[in-house]
This record gives structure tokens, C-alpha cells and sequence, in this order.
């Protein structure tokens, strides 16, 4: 008489849950692993600011953990694939920059001028994510130098003008 779930109810949160989460190959690539430690140093230092004096510059390390995250979601399931209008690259290695900048300010600040634990705590993690955040720009650099020097043509454009002529030749 009361509810009883279906037998495969379980597999199908397991599902939901697993499509949430990124591929084990995207986690394993050297941007699965950027973005991943980005995340959690993002949090963490989130955390450590909003424990401490220095909670005005909390708005930083929140704003650079949901920008991270988005891009982690958008990385691991392909959504940058399906939206080719924005400049996913470019987008990526602009969100770097201003995030070691920023998070090197904060954290020269945090460190000198609050004495509290919590503040030197969110200093120092906001130092490893400047270190984290300018590798991920500087690979992102190196990326898109070597794709402007080919010319801007990507591997798979010639791929595609082949099956579009081999398309019309069949025609």
C-alpha cells in the first residue's frame, strides 16, 4: 500500500549523478587537472576569507569558483562543442589572467595587513591558486600561438571540406 520504488530506481540516480560529473578521461587531462585544482583552491580559499577579517574579499575566490566550475561542466560533457559562437579559448585564458591577478592582490593583502590564521591561511592558498590559475594561462597561450601561427586552420576543418565535396560529388 505504500510506495515502492522500482527495482532499477537507484540505477537511474546513479545515472544522473555520473552525467554531472566529468568523464574520467576529461579528469585525467592536463585541463581536467587545471580546472579541478582551480575548483577546490577556489573554495577553499572562499572558505578560509569568509572565516576570517578579511571577508571583503570573499566576492573573488566565490565569483572564480562558479566561473572555474561552469567552464569544468562545460569542458567535461562537450557543451563548448555545441555553442561554437563564443570564443571558448579566448573566454578561458581571459578568466585566468584576471583570476592571478586578482587572486595575487588579495592575497599580498591578506597576508601583510590581517593577522588573524584564517586570513594568512586564505593568503597562502590564494598564492597556490595565482601559481595554478597563471600555468593555466600561460598552457593556454602557448595553445592558441600555435593554432594563430598555422594560420587558424583547426585539424578537422579540411576533414569536414572533404566529406562536404565527397558529399557533392555523390550528388
Amino acid at each position: 500500500m505504500g510506495d515502492i520504488e522500482a527495482p532499477n530506481s537507484n540505477r537511474a540516480r546513479q545515472t544522473v549523478l555520473l552525467s554531472v560529473l566529468p568523464s574520467k578521461e576529461f579528469a585525467t587531462s592536463r585541463k581536467g587537472m587545471l580546472l579541478i585544482a582551480e575548483v577546490a583552491l577556489s573554495f577553499i580559499s572562499f572558505v578560509c576569507f569568509a572565516a576570517s577579517t578579511a571577508a571583503a574579499f570573499v566576492t573573488v575566490p566565490v565569483l572564480e569558483f562558479l566561473a572555474a566550475l561552469f567552464l569544468l561542466f562545460a569542458y567535461s560533457t562537450k557543451f563548448n562543442e555545441r555553442f561554437k559562437g563564443f570564443l571558448w579559448p579566448l573566454m578561458d585564458f581571459m578568466r585566468c589572467v584576471s583570476a592571478s591577478i586578482i587572486f595575487f592582490i588579495i592575497s599580498i593583502m591578506a597576508v601583510s595587513k590581517y593577522v588573524d590564521g584564517s586570513s594568512k591561511a586564505a593568503g597562502i592558498f590564494g598564492f597556490i591558486a595565482t601559481i595554478v590559475f597563471a600555468l593555466d594561462f600561460y598552457l593556454i597561450f602557448n595553445e592558441l600561438a600555435s593554432f594563430l601561427k598555422q594560420g587558424g586552420e583547426s585539424s578537422d576543418e579540411p576533414s569536414r571540406q572533404q566529406d562536404d565535396s565527397s558529399d557533392s560529388d555523390s550528388d
